[in-house]
């Protein structure tokens, strides 16, 4: 297990990286697509430095003391939207929260207009959650603050997946040879999308597995391996992350029904019995109890998904102090 920690001191900086040439210019971060492995570990190695704030008993460093990020979530979001509001209050920095349906564009603003009027008004980053893939993407050019994404329709999930692959190297230690299962509705997940593509670049091995209609024949252009069945590798893999059943991104029955998908995709203590009993059990969230996994299987020892959660904080500290002091 990583054990590297800042200092208790109240003005801690985040550690410098392992490789001390290496310097992060990236002004955004909208996708692990266009990190190499080695920003993608920067970005890993910086979180680890965050890890200690969440323990004081004032949890708040000043990192970014003076700076203002807006929170621009066009969809809605609990999980994902308290992470990053958290993240920026450890920082020491202001928030700005606007929600699609209480924004201008419900008035027929375009989002671009909507992110200019509020970078005039001087915030210093933008975490933008956007229902249309591409969005934050089309935003990078077009205005003079960082972006990140957090979460563009069925695209991407950079911080997602970054928090996934920081638990899996906090386990295990590395992630160069493991193999790790991806399991559910892979055409609709922006979270597997981005934990295929970093996880191939730190050297893990993926494989996706649900029916047939929820996972796309193109997905091994991404260097994954397909399984319909998930009882057929239950004791290959080092890790199962099960993806949440997303009901309001299709509306077409892809799966007879939930019942049926659970008995043949749904992680329960038999077939954890069938796994390395050293197997992580992973979840992005929210769970569907008793579809994806049982309440056994989620409460239990293998269970890494409160974890996640936990360290999603500091990775999301991470990003936002790395695009606030980008030299760009």
């Amino acid at each position: 297990m990583m054990t590297k920690k800042a200092s208790s001191s109240s003005n801690a900086r985040p550690s410098k990286s392992k490789n001390p040439k290496f310097l992060w210019t990236r002004k955004d971060l909208v996708g692990l697509d266009e990190l190499s492995s080695e920003e993608i570990v920067h970005v890993l190695d910086t979180a680890v430095s965050f890890q200690e704030v969440s323990t004081r008993s004032i949890k708040k460093i000043p990192a970014l003391r003076g700076k203002v990020v807006a929170l621009l979530f066009f969809e809605d979001s609990t999980r994902t939207r308290m992470s990053f509001e958290l993240a920026a209050s450890r920082l020491s920095a202001d928030t700005v929260f606007l929600s699609g349906k209480g924004s201008s564009t419900s008035k027929g603003e375009t989002t671009l207009d909507t992110v200019r009027n509020v970078e005039a008004m001087g915030v210093d980053v933008f975490v933008i959650r956007h229902s249309q893939s591409g969005a934050p993407h089309q935003l990078v050019d077009k205005v003079n603050v960082p972006i990140v994404n957090a979460g563009d329709g069925p695209h991407e999930h950079p911080t997602q997946a970054l928090l996934d692959i920081f638990t899996i190297r906090q386990k295990l230690g590395t992630l160069e040879g493991v193999r790790v299962a991806i399991v559910g509705d892979i055409a609709h997940s922006r979270v597997a999308r981005s934990n295929i593509i970093g996880l191939r670049k730190l050297g893990a091995e993926v494989v996706v597995v649900g029916p047939p209609t929820l996972v796309p024949a193109t997905i091994t252009a991404m260097g994954c391996e397909i399984s319909h069945s998930l009882d057929d590798i239950l004791g290959e893999v080092d890790v199962i992350n099960m993806l949440r059943i997303q009901f309001e991104r299709f509306s077409s029955n892809l799966f007879p029904s939930l019942r049926e998908y659970s008995s043949l995709f749904g992680m329960n203590a038999d077939r954890l019995s069938k796994c390395r009993k050293d197997v992580l059990i992973m979840h992005p969230g929210p769970i569907n109890r008793g579809v994806e996994l049982t309440s056994e299987v989620a409460d239990g020892p293998n269970s890494c998904i409160l974890q996640q959660v936990t360290n999603g904080l500091a990775v999301r500290m991470a990003v936002l102090y790395l695009v606030s002091q980008s030299r760009h």
